[in-house]
């Protein structure tokens, strides 16, 4: 029988478990809540808190809402969305991962100790994160949405290094990137060093990447549960491959096929800090049932 292991590191994240709580100690109060986007990058998750009366809302309509509760999730919200909440009437819960917002009080007082400064004196404000992402948007809005966004050094071309430059990074970006983005703008700043940078990422992710490389390469494959929407998912997916090429990226247990498993012995689980873990067991009960023959494994799940 094929050994299975659930690698016990993965899952939520401190702010993502506060936020599912928050809302779970609600929805279990009054049945029903609103949540400002996916409280999680993880549709399995979202559906089961969907059930339990958790309605899920666009920015858009949020402007509409008045006189309810909304919930604000672990990624943060821009200032504008508590001015639209004041004048709605509208009660926020709100579930901010305290190390986000952390982060966005950093660059607001960056911001607004440097409003009066001359151009030449007053920092560009970089924030090295994925463009669109929740967080991101939050972390903008702390500058009036002034801050330039970077993905990797090629988005550097915005920045004027003539003039002082002020670095954050989103707080779950790999660390090795951020370093990356650090080096170049070092490099292109030897003439004009006003360069401050502020490293912001958070340590509980971060860490989980050489234990999940060591977890990774001892396996002979590696199944890694994320959502289609999970950048942090992404990176420590790639992190696994990177080991291992033999792990596969799924966000079900009925993405599994079958042919993977064949003559294999030991098998890994593990997964995003957006991923559930009862969504983990349920992909390791489901590689049970295939490799013990208890499902028939002759079509793909």
């Amino acid at each position: 029988m094929a050994k299975i292991e659930i690698d016990k590191n993965s899952g939520f994240c401190f702010g993502v478990t506060t936020a599912i709580r928050k809302a779970e100690e609600e929805l279990d109060r009054s049945g029903r809540l609103y949540c400002l986007g996916d409280i999680v990058h993880n549709a399995e998750e979202v559906e089961r808190l969907r059930e339990k009366g958790l309605i899920t809302i666009t920015h858009e309509q949020f402007h509409e809402l008045r006189d309810v509760k909304v919930l604000l999730r672990a990624h943060g919200e821009p200032p504008e969305t508590y001015r639209i909440a004041r004048r709605n009437n509208i009660e926020i819960i709100d579930a901010t991962c305290p190390v986000v917002l952390k982060l966005q009080q950093r660059i607001k007082a960056t911001f607004d100790s440097t409003r009066n400064k001359s151009d030449a004196e007053r920092p560009q404000i970089v924030i090295y994160g994925k463009r669109g992402h929740a967080e991101v948007n939050g972390l903008v809005g702390q500058t009036e949405d002034t801050a330039i966004v970077v993905e990797g050094p090629d988005g550097l071309d915005k920045v004027d290094f003539s003039l002082p430059v002020a670095l954050y990074s989103q707080t779950t970006k790999p660390l090795e990137g951020f370093k990356e983005i650090i080096e170049v703008i070092s490099a292109a700043k030897k003439e004009n060093p006003d360069f401050t940078y502020y490293d912001t990422i958070c340590r509980s992710v971060a860490n989980r990447v050489p234990h999940l490389r060591r977890f990774a390469a001892d396996k002979e494959i590696v199944l890694f549960v994320a959502g289609a929407k999970s950048s942090n998912g992404r990176v420590l997916f790639n992190e696994c491959r990177s080991v291992n090429p033999r792990t596969h990226l799924i966000a079900s247990p009925d993405e599994i096929d079958p042919a993977w498993l064949e003559g294999v012995d030991n098998i890994g689980i593990c997964g995003a800090t957006s991923t559930p873990g009862w969504l983990m067991e349920r992909v390791s009960e489901r590689v049970d049932a295939l490799t013990s023959g208890q499902e028939n494994t002759s079509a793909n799940g």
